[in-house]
C-alpha cells in the first residue's frame, strides 16, 4: 500500500510540473495552453486524493478551477469546485463550503446549467446544516432564487422547505412565518393542496411560539380550507383551547397523532409549546395562629371605655 501511495504521489508530481510548463510562455510560445494544464491538474488532484492527500489534492482541484475558466471551459471548472466542496468536507474545513457551493453554483448557470448548480447548493447545505445552520439556510435560499429563474415552483418550495424548518430549529420564528408563507405560495403555484394543508398547521405553530394568537388564528382562517379533516379538528381544538385559555384542551390537541408525526422540527415546537395560563384567583393569605396579638385601635379602646361609664352611671 505504501508503495502504491508513493506512486501515486510521483504520478501527481509529474503532473503538476507538466501543467506548469504548459502555462509558461516563451518567445515562440506567445499565450499559456490553459486546457492541458488544467487537466494535468484535475489528474493530479485525484492520484491525491486516492492517497487520502486531501490539502494537496485541494489546491490542484482549485487551479484546475482556474485554468478551465481562463479557457471558457465552464462547466468543467463547476465541477471542480464542487469536488472541492467534498474534500473540504473531509478536511474538516466546513466554513468554506458555503462559498464554494456558491462559486460552483454561479458558473452552472452561467454555462446553462442551473439544475446542476441547484442540485450543487442542496447537497452542500445538507452537510453544514449541523455545525453551521445560518449558512445552509443562506444555501437553501439561493437555491429557491435559482430554480425560480427556471420557473419550478415545486422544486422552489423543496428548497424553502428545508430552510423553514432550520429556522425554527434556530428559533428564529419571525424568519420561520416568512418562510412558511412563501413556501404555501410556491404550492398554491404548483397546486399542491395536500402539502399546503400541513404547512397551515406548521404556520399556526409558529405563531403559537411567537405568542401571536391573533396571527395564528388568522392563519388558520385564511389558508385552513385547504387541510384535511384531521388538521383542520386539531387546529380548531388548539385554537379554542388558547382563545379559552384552557391549557388541557390546547394540551389535547398538541398531543395528537397528526401533529406528533410531523416534521421533527414542527413536532418538537408543538411539545415545547408555551400553554395559555388561564385567569388565576388570587391566593388568600396565610395568617400564623399565635403569632402576635391583633392591632386595636386607640381610638376604639377610648370609646368603649366611654360606653362603659354611662352604662354605669345610668345605673346608679
Amino acid at each position: 500500500m505504501a508503495a502504491a501511495n508513493a506512486k501515486k504521489i510521483e504520478e501527481a508530481q509529474e503532473r503538476i510540473k507538466n501543467a506548469e510548463k504548459c502555462l509558461k510562455t516563451t518567445l515562440l510560445k506567445w499565450k499559456a495552453d490553459y486546457d492541458i494544464a488544467a487537466d494535468e491538474y484535475n489528474k493530479a488532484a485525484m492520484c491525491y486524493k486516492s492517497t487520502k492527500s486531501y490539502q494537496e489534492c485541494k489546491d490542484c482541484l482549485m487551479k484546475a478551477a482556474d485554468c478551465y475558466k481562463k479557457n471558457n471551459s465552464l462547466f468543467s471548472a463547476a465541477r471542480c469546485y464542487e469536488q472541492a466542496t467534498l474534500i473540504c468536507k473531509e478536511l474538516g474545513q466546513l466554513e468554506e463550503i458555503g462559498s464554494l457551493a456558491e462559486r460552483a453554483c454561479i458558473i452552472y448557470q452561467q454555462h446553462g446549467s442551473p439544475d446542476a448548480g441547484a442540485l450543487c447548493l442542496d447537497k452542500c447545505a445538507k452537510m453544514i446544516e449541523t455545525q453551521y445552520p445560518e449558512r445552509a439556510v443562506a444555501l437553501y435560499k439561493r437555491g429557491v432564487d435559482v430554480v425560480m429563474i427556471e420557473d419550478r415552483p415545486r422544486q422552489a418550495s423543496e428548497f424553502c422547505a428545508k430552510f423553514s424548518r432550520l429556522l425554527v430549529r434556530l428559533k428564529k420564528y419571525d424568519e420561520a412565518a416568512d418562510a412558511i408563507r412563501r413556501e404555501i405560495s410556491l404550492n398554491q403555484q404548483s397546486e399542491n393542496i395536500p402539502a399546503i394543508g400541513r404547512l397551515v398547521v406548521a404556520l399556526v405553530l409558529v405563531q403559537l411560539a411567537r405568542e401571536d394568537y391573533v396571527a395564528a388564528e388568522k392563519a388558520f382562517k385564511e389558508w385552513g380550507n385547504n387541510c384535511e379533516v384531521e388538521e383542520i379538528v386539531a387546529m380548531e381544538t388548539l385554537l379554542r383551547g388558547y382563545d379559552e385559555e384552557d391549557a388541557e384542551v390546547a394540551r389535547k390537541a398538541l398531543h395528537s397523532p397528526f401533529i406528533r408525526h410531523m416534521d421533527v422540527e414542527y413536532a418538537k415546537l408543538a411539545r415545547d409549546l408555551k400553554l395559555p395560563q388561564g385567569i388565576v384567583a388570587p391566593s388568600k393569605p396565610q395568617v400564623r395562629e399565635n403569632a402576635a396579638p391583633s392591632y386595636k385601635s386607640v381610638a376604639d379602646a377610648a370609646q368603649q371605655d366611654d360606653d362603659e361609664g354611662d352604662t354605669q352611671g345610668g345605673l346608679c
